[in-house]
């Protein structure tokens, strides 16, 4: 009973991680419509940025640090860059930003080594917060969670509860209207972009300490991120919040399930003929726990396409 609620505790922290990546891509491309294909890099972005201002600034300084320094490329990258292709369609965008997050990741590697960097949890944060038989679950995992369900509470509050969520909305639903009435709208875009990349940067200076930073962490995780907002629905913060916790659920328990359809089998006497017949009857369930989150997409994109939260206009 432990291992397993120790499993699911990992999971619902995997699955806030996964969504304190992917707000930003929600966000991005909910309210601008763009697909960034290097969100992931500004994860990896915080990560390093904080590793290299922590003895400067000290761990919490080097996390807001990070996360406005990300903020700022996330600006310079949509006013320099993809505002000049914007007009040429979606396209041209996911090029750009595909070709991006190559740059990027051979500067990291340019600047801090093709090798993990030393970046760890400080020794304050560095404790047990309480014991499930003999695990000590770290205090530091905990505070993942909490910091990306504020980061859920606070975007949601202000893109419905205050007048810059009006402002963000009019401007991509009616930009002329916006216009109209003397808001910038090309400044407003450049405003999301940024903070969407500050949000991706903040979940890298937050889990990078707990989780290995290397060159090839947006890679690694860059592909989750997709997994859950075409999951979740494109462009749904809530949806992005709910399928990264269902990923990050499954994920975790599968790992931990030892069984195939050979095992199951077995309780209605066609186990000995499965483990004859080999193949995917004997498949562990635990040796595919990393396909789960890929199944589930191709579900959903053929039983909902909009995904569980999205639009479905």
């Amino acid at each position: 009973m432990e291992s397993l609620i120790v499993s699911l505790l990992n999971g619902v922290i995997y699955g806030l991680l996964l969504f304190m990546v992917s707000a930003g891509l929600t966000l991005i491309f909910g309210m601008m419509g763009v697909l960034n294909f290097a969100h992931a890099s500004f994860y990896m972005l915080g990560a390093y940025f904080a590793f290299a201002l922590q003895d400067t600034l000290g761990f919490w300084g080097a996390v807001v640090a990070s996360t406005i320094l990300v903020g700022l490329v996330g600006v310079v990258v949509e006013r320099y860059f993809l505002r000049r292709v914007h007009h040429h369609g979606h396209a041209h965008e996911l090029l750009l930003t595909f070709g991006l997050s190559f740059i990027i990741a051979e500067l990291v590697k340019l600047f801090f080594g093709n090798f993990p960097v030393d970046y760890r949890i400080p020794a304050s944060l560095d404790f047990s917060l309480f014991r499930l038989g003999l695990t000590n679950y770290p205090a530091y995992r905990v505070l993942m969670g909490t910091v990306a369900v504020v980061m859920f509470a606070l975007v949601y509050l202000l893109l419905t509860r205050t007048r810059v969520g009006i402002i963000v909305r009019a401007a991509i639903f009616k930009p002329r209207m916006a216009e109209a009435l003397g808001h910038n709208v090309p400044v407003v875009f450049m405003g999301v972009f940024g903070v969407g990349a500050a949000l991706a940067g903040l979940a890298g200076a937050v889990a990078g300490a707990f989780y290995t930073t290397n060159p090839n962490m947006a890679l690694e995780l860059g592909v989750m991120v997709f997994v859950v907002v075409v999951v979740g629905g494109l462009g749904s913060m809530g949806g992005a919040m709910l399928a990264s916790l269902l990923i990050g659920v499954i994920t975790s328990l599968a790992v931990g399930v030892d069984y195939s359809l050979a095992d199951a089998l077995a309780w209605v006497g066609a186990g000995g003929w499965a483990e004859q017949v080999g193949g995917l009857l004997t498949l562990k369930l635990s040796s595919i726990a990393a396909t789960i989150p890929f199944a589930l997409m191709l579900l959903v994109l053929m039983v909902r396409p909009s995904g569980l939260m999205g639009d479905k206009s």
